[in-house]
């Protein structure tokens, strides 16, 4: 089986199982090894008292697309560091993508660039993410 069509199998197997994801309303466009490329539209019950889309919304869909890159190499790797930077404002009914393109991989570590745009392309927040990669295969 050719790397792609592993990685496309391995992240649909783990959007089954992830409600979290599922809950977010997430739809992944592009998913390929050490890259993915996913999309949300914001909600009302994803706003704070501000009524702007909380922190946590963006960051969660830019943890997913750091899951999704890193996993789709084949082998079960999990974050251990991340940090965003929200840089624009978010408001409901944004549609938001994330993009998440792998800078370095080694056999046990593989750093993440994740820049998350809306509708507009306007850069609405910038994470980083490390994760370990396990000797586990999927």
């Amino acid at each position: 089986m050719k790397n792609q069509e592993k990685a496309k199998q391995i992240v649909a197997q783990m959007m089954e199982g992830d409600a979290f994801s599922q809950w977010l309303g997430i739809e992944v466009l592009i998913a390929e090894v050490g890259y993915a490329k996913l999309t949300m539209k914001v909600r009302k019950e994803m706003t704070n008292g501000l009524a702007l889309t909380h922190g946590g919304i963006t960051y969660s869909l830019a943890d997913s697309a750091l899951a999704f890159a890193a996993n789709a190499h084949g082998r079960l790797s999990m974050s251990i560091e991340t940090s965003i930077s929200h840089i624009h404002s978010v408001k409901c009914d944004d549609v938001l993508t994330a993009i998440a393109t792998e800078k370095n991989c080694s056999n046990q570590f593989a750093q993440y660039d994740i820049e998350i745009v809306n509708q507009d392309n306007i850069k609405v927040a910038l994470f980083k993410g490390t994760v370990y990669r396990t000797s586990k295969e999927w």
